[in-house]
């Protein structure tokens, strides 16, 4: 994938999109085959910095002791000290409510063993576990925390999750195309990289508005393609006709009466009893 078909692909998803009265997300989604998903090694787990600023600051939390607290507070949106970790794995409904407020934890290397304790049954399933892999599980001794914290704010998660394609928000309605482009390339190079540099692995790549009709990059779409309606927009009419006073005791259902089975009688022969 170039620049160009990212662009081209980019003005068809505009121009086929409803405007909104907020701004959607432009999402790119990467098909991939050809990958056995039972095996670790061939799942895809990554954590790509954006080149440009894709329109919203992820939120950053913090979970940290008394070496790093001060910085945490200083760059995180949310700080939770070892001393309230209790609190949240005695209260796992605060503890969700409260995960999904954030984007990345970022944790103190030595604390990680009661940060799975505490944290693990929440933040695990939802993917929000300090990753290493995203530069968010940090040394005591670090001495800023504001060049990771910098990096995780515009930062995306693409993972394969059970099924053979990445989606990745790379933008917002709003944005230049040429930044939402370069956005889109930093996280197919990723998953390019990831696969090996094996182009048979990728599918295809698409590009849409959150609320909008999908388009393929590099593919030329006819003017018959073009006019045809998105799925989404086609509403379907049904005449519906007046419910009689039978159907609106039943909804709309018409009770079946009950067949009566006949028993029949058996035919008497010539030479048996009466």
């Amino acid at each position: 994938m170039d620049i160009q078909q990212a662009l081209d692909a980019l003005k068809l998803a505009r121009e086929h999109s409803k405007k909104r009265n907020f701004a959607q997300s432009v999402d790119l989604i990467i098909n991939l085959k050809g990958l056995n998903l039972k095996k670790p090694e061939e799942n895809i787990l990554q954590f790509v910095t954006l080149p440009k600023f894709k329109g919203k600051d992820n939120k950053i939390a913090g979970l940290v002791g008394n070496d790093l607290q001060t910085e945490a507070k200083k760059h995180c949106n949310f700080v939770i000290h070892k001393d309230e970790f209790s609190s949240y794995s005695n209260d796992p409904r605060k503890t969700k409510k409260m995960a999904k407020q954030f984007n990345f934890f970022i944790a103190q290397a030595n604390l990680m063993p009661d940060i799975a304790k505490h944290f693990g049954k929440i933040l695990g399933p939802m993917g929000k576990m300090p990753n290493p892999k995203a530069g968010a599980v940090i040394p005591s001794t670090i001495p800023s925390l504001e060049p990771i914290v910098k990096k995780l704010k515009n930062a995306v998660r693409i993972q394969t999750k059970n099924e053979q394609v990445i989606k990745a928000a790379v933008g917002i309605d709003g944005m230049k195309e040429e930044d939402i482009a370069e956005n889109a390339i930093a996280v197919y190079n990723s998953v390019y990289h990831e696969v090996h540099e094996d182009k048979s692995k990728i599918k295809s790549v698409v590009l849409k508005f959150s609320m909008g009709r999908p388009f393929v990059v590099g593919k030329k779409y006819s003017e018959e393609e073009l006019k045809q309606p998105f799925k989404k927009d086609q509403k379907k009419k049904v005449n519906k006709q007046p419910l009689t006073q039978e159907e609106k005791k039943t909804n709309g259902k018409i009770k079946k009466e009950p067949t009566k089975k006949i028993k029949e009688k058996p035919v008497k022969q010539k030479g048996e009893g009466k």
